[in-house]
């Protein structure tokens, strides 16, 4: 079955059959307690992996299948050599677990993972084996007891997966980004209403702590906020500068053209692929949708940012020799090493129109005149926030706030606490903080951006509610991508 004709049957069959649109322990297929949450794992590389021992660990949640195209092979790229290895073999208890590999990964690896960790801590619960599949397509088909999936894989498969689980009535948990266009993403939430399935955007678990900002500054400790401006030292992955070309081949078992999913085809190349696939405009999303999500999202929530009406930037570029002459390279494939990015929003209610400014690759912001007076520098990664009448200065997340100027004697509150018991809402109860639904304005922010670096930091004015950049044209082909035939997002 192609993807399209998938696509129609499963949004007819959630619609007309009412398939596990919510929480239904009866319809499980596996012989568990009844109130168990029965999730499947889409994506079984690094941090797919890194992240499964908690997803085991949850109560009430039990991983009934994984799928991802490679089956298994140590050929990942990761942060350390051994470290997920290690990690993986201590959720086990097995100390020597694959120490003859190198980095894993594949759906094999993470069935394994599944199968050895049930069988130390929940070893008198009967059940299957964890299933496993190359195709989530066939995931979603096949296992008839799932409720849930938890979507791991690379970017630019985060619609065509998400979209369709949903409309096959299971509820998903997605890490970031909701998408890397900016169609996809609004598709994706309207897909999500248009279900009624329950939601969660995993980044929305994070910066916490810039609600004690955020609290100080609807006090009045720096005056009106004008402008936000969050720093971080990613990439720490190759940005490369022009597309490989030599053609190695496809390793064994790797499905090269479902990981390619909706991108046209192309030449396989490890470059693309395990980790690194995040600097291309292609396949990823930068190092503002690797780690921004992490830090704005609460922003966004706090402030009430709707999209952007306003976005350019200011992308870093690489010069070559080319017969002996300096040529500085056009690069319409990847994201520059280091880029600042500048997003207005309108003013809202009583919020005045405010700048919000993103670094990366070690720029940062000037330093502020109050930490020059002290001889003090900015960190590598931060966050500050400019009212007009003081600034206040915290981590990369938020976290440990400082009154730099206005009313340095304000009492720091406490954090807001919000609801992100994704078991709980996928089982019923009331939506997360990471609901889809609030997704809209962060994700046409940072696609929009992208779209600014990949025009070499065009100013892009953007009407989010015709889905336009009114002043140009040549901008509108990146809104959406150039579908593979059969994975058009409909």
């Amino acid at each position: 079955m192609n993807r399209r004709a998938f696509l129609k049957s499963a949004s007819v069959s959630a619609a007309a059959l009412n398939v596990l649109p919510a929480f239904t322990p009866s319809a499980s297929g596996q012989a568990a307690p009844a109130d168990t949450l029965n999730v499947a794992l889409i994506g079984c590389g690094t941090q797919g992996l890194r992240e499964l021992p908690g997803l085991l660990a949850t109560p009430g949640v039990r991983v009934v299948a994984v799928c991802d195209p490679n089956k298994d092979s140590d050929d990942y790229v990761d942060w350390s050599r051994q470290g997920l290895r290690k990690g993986l073999a201590n959720a086990i208890g097995v100390a020597d677990w694959r120490a003859d590999q190198a980095i894993p990964g594949g759906r094999d690896v993470a069935a394994e993972v599944v199968d050895a960790y049930y069988a130390r801590h929940r070893a008198g619960e009967p059940a299957k084996p964890c299933a496993r599949y190359a195709d989530f397509r066939e995931l979603l088909e096949k296992e008839r007891g799932l409720h849930a999936v938890k979507i791991m894989t690379p970017d630019h498969l985060h619609a065509s997966v998400a979209i369709a689980a949903m409309r096959a009535g299971r509820h998903v948990m997605l890490h970031k980004p909701l998408a890397n266009r900016v169609i996809e993403a609004r598709r994706v939430i309207e897909t999500a209403r248009e279900t009624g399935v329950a939601t969660h955007f995993i980044p929305a678990s994070s910066g916490g702590d810039v609600s004690i900002s955020a609290q100080l500054i609807r006090n009045g400790a720096i005056g009106r906020l004008r402008e936000i401006h969050n720093w971080s030292n990613r990439p720490v992955w190759p940005q490369y500068p022009e597309r490989p070309s030599d053609t190695p081949p496809v390793p064994k078992d790797f499905d090269w053209a479902l990981w390619l999913g909706p991108s046209r085809d192309c030449p396989y190349h490890p470059h693309y692929t395990h980790t690194v696939f995040r600097g291309w405009y292609e396949f990823g999303g930068g190092a503002i949708a690797d780690m921004g999500h992490y830090s704005l999202w609460r922003v966004f929530r706090e402030f009430d940012l709707d999209a952007p009406i306003r976005v350019e930037s200011t992308p870093s570029h690489v010069c070559t020799l080319r017969d002996r002459v300096s040529v500085k390279i056009t690069n319409t494939w990847s994201f520059p090493a280091a880029c600042t990015v500048r997003f207005g929003f309108a003013a809202k209610g009583a919020r005045p129109a405010l700048d919000l400014w993103w670094y990366d690759g070690g720029m940062r912001p000037p330093t502020p005149e109050e930490l020059e007076r002290e001889n003090g520098e900015l960190p590598p990664e931060g966050m500050l926030f400019v009212g007009d009448r003081g600034k206040i200065l915290a981590g990369f997340l938020g976290q440990n706030p400082r009154i730099l100027s206005g009313d340095t004697q304000a009492p720091l509150p406490a954090v807001e606490p919000v609801n992100l018991n994704w078991v709980k809402a996928f089982k019923g109860g009331a939506p997360t903080y990471g609901d889809f639904q609030h997704a809209g304005p962060i994700s046409e922010a940072f696609n929009l951006a992208a779209i600014s670096l990949r025009l070499g930091g065009k100013r892009l004015l953007w009407d989010s509610a015709k889905l336009a950049v009114t002043n140009r044209p040549e901008a509108a082909p990146y809104l959406t991508r150039d579908y593979r035939p059969g994975w058009e997002i409909v």
